[in-house]
């Protein structure tokens, strides 16, 4: 999870979030090696007093700072276009977990498996555990297995709210009246937090998100002991 000396991206969990990741130091790149250009042509025309008529006006010029900024819109285009289609596809998803956001909570249904639904509140700070994490932790977290391909549907009971878990790159808006979709797998096992990303009213910062990710033996022990209980 992000920390206070973590600058960069959390973490991936996902293949979808090292893709994004790696669109993210491409990208960067692209944008120090034109910042730097940028700034040392700024620089030689501050400091130079003698400078060539053909660096301000000339059609050789022109046709470079028109060609360059264009080559370099493909360079950044075609892995952002490459990285849309994956992140909207679906492909034959193993497990479905529906997603209910209200004021100000989530609920969770897994549609696989019969009438196992539950709330998700945010922890109150003094009945939080040893070792907890203020305004991230739940009562309930939502359990799903590793290395399974999963589809997460997501809806709102009355505001628009989105389901947001960064080290999945996953975000999707809960629209009432509207189901929207995506999918992920999980590559590794671990606790991964995430908040709502749209402002839906007074107590918007608390209605945290927390996804564990277990073995597949652990979440069908885990689903039996929701349906017993």
């Amino acid at each position: 999870m992000a920390t206070w000396a973590n600058l960069s991206l959390q973490d991936s969990a996902s293949p979808l979030m090292e893709q994004l990741t790696f669109f993210h130091d491409h990208a960067l790149l692209i944008l120090i090696m034109t910042t730097t250009l940028v700034s040392y042509l700024m620089a030689t025309l501050f400091f130079n007093t003698s400078i060539h008529r053909y660096l301000l006006d000339g059609q050789t010029i022109e046709v470079i700072w028109t060609i360059l900024p264009a080559i370099t819109l493909i360079f950044i285009a075609l892995p952002s276009l490459r990285l849309l289609y994956l992140l909207d596809e679906v492909s034959s998803p193993s497990i479905t977990l529906k997603t209910i956001g209200h004021q100000w909570y989530w609920s969770y249904e897994y549609s696989d498996f019969n009438q196992l639904e539950f709330d998700s509140y945010m922890t109150p700070y003094h009945e939080m555990p040893d070792g907890g994490f203020r305004l991230l932790d739940v009562d309930n977290r939502a359990v799903l297995p590793m290395n399974t391909q999963i589809r997460i549907l997501v809806t709102a009971a009355d505001v628009l709210h989105s389901w947001t878990v960064p080290a999945l790159g996953v975000k999707v808006d809960g629209t009432p009246g509207r189901l929207n979709q995506t999918s992920f797998l999980l590559n590794r096992p671990g606790v991964y937090y995430g908040q709502c990303s749209e402002i839906c009213g007074a107590n918007h910062s608390f209605m945290p998100i927390v996804l564990e990710s277990v073995p597949t033996n652990t979440f069908i022990n885990w689903v039996a002991s929701m349906n017993q209980a």
